[in-house]
């Protein structure tokens, strides 16, 4: 059973002149244990939840409006993210190469990681492409000469998952 107001996801995109971080909310989860040995789980991500913490006031009001809008996450449409473990290899005591297929945009793609998980947390560090989840505003990837306005395709995602074992 995770504890999803114990767990958290940190988020960091750079672009050229810069970065942005925040975190957005985990509105459902669950790991899977065998023998104390993870092999599987779901997390559902509220986009929604998208919230800036290196920014004040209008800056972040107007980041957050426009992380929300069709031009990044478009989440009127898509009000959630998914993340389905797909596979967990236990590599040693506490570590696992997670092969799993996340959601964004309505878009699925399959994704690998790390994840540690010791007393009752888990955690890894993604890097995510956003260009292969249709999230073009200022890549790189779709558009020539932004020069400093363009934004790295690449983004991570910091995530601890609380859980009772």
């Amino acid at each position: 059973e995770v504890i999803t107001n114990k767990s958290s996801v940190k988020w960091l995109a750079k672009k050229v002149t810069g970065s942005h971080e925040g975190n957005v909310s985990i509105s459902d989860a669950h790991l899977h244990f065998e023998n104390d040995v993870l092999t599987g789980g779901n997390i559902t991500i509220n986009m929604n939840s998208i919230n800036c913490t290196d920014l004040e006031g209008e800056p972040k009001k107007q980041l957050e409006g426009h992380l929300l809008s069709d031009d990044f996450f478009g989440t009127k449409f898509y009000p959630t993210a998914e993340l389905e473990i797909i596979k967990a290899d236990k590599i040693s005591s506490d570590l696992y190469k997670i092969s799993a297929s996340i959601v964004i945009k309505g878009v699925k793609q399959d994704i690998s990681f790390n994840a540690t998980i010791k007393n009752g947390i888990a955690k890894a560090d993604l890097v995510i492409d956003r260009s292969k989840f249709n999230v073009k505003y200022g890549s790189g990837t779709f558009f020539d000469n932004l020069g400093d306005k363009m934004i790295y395709d690449e983004f991570n995602l910091y995530v601890v998952i609380a859980y009772k074992n």
